[in-house]
C-alpha cells in the first residue's frame, strides 16, 4: 500500500499532483493527475492539457487518497522510473 514512508518505491501513473514550487515560475500551481514519467520529467494532465514538468529543482505535493498528502523533493526522484522503484525496494544493510 502507498504511504509517505515508501512513496519513493510506487508508480506514481494515476496519482494527483500539485506542483509546490519550481524552478520555473509558470509551473507552480500546476495540478492534475500524473498520466506519464520519465527519467527527468512527470507528465500531468491539467484542465488545460498535458503538461511536461521536469522533476529537479521542483517540489511535488502528492495525493494518496483518504486527504493523505505527502510532499517530495523532484531531485529525489530523478532516474528511470523502474530503477527507482527497485532502488529503493533494496534492502539495507544489517
Amino acid at each position: 500500500m502507498i504511504a509517505p514512508r515508501n512513496i519513493l518505491r510506487h508508480e506514481f501513473i494515476g496519482l494527483d499532483v500539485l506542483v509546490v514550487e519550481a524552478a520555473n515560475p509558470l509551473h507552480r500551481g500546476i495540478s492534475g493527475r500524473i498520466i506519464d514519467e520519465t527519467r527527468n520529467t512527470l507528465v500531468i494532465r491539467t484542465s488545460c492539457g498535458d503538461r511536461r514538468i521536469p522533476k529537479p529543482f521542483t517540489r511535488f505535493r502528492f495525493s494518496l487518497g483518504d486527504g493523505l498528502l505527502v510532499e517530495v523533493d523532484g531531485s529525489a526522484l530523478v532516474m528511470a522510473p523502474e530503477k527507482r522503484i527497485t532502488q529503493h525496494t533494496k534492502k539495507r544493510g544489517p
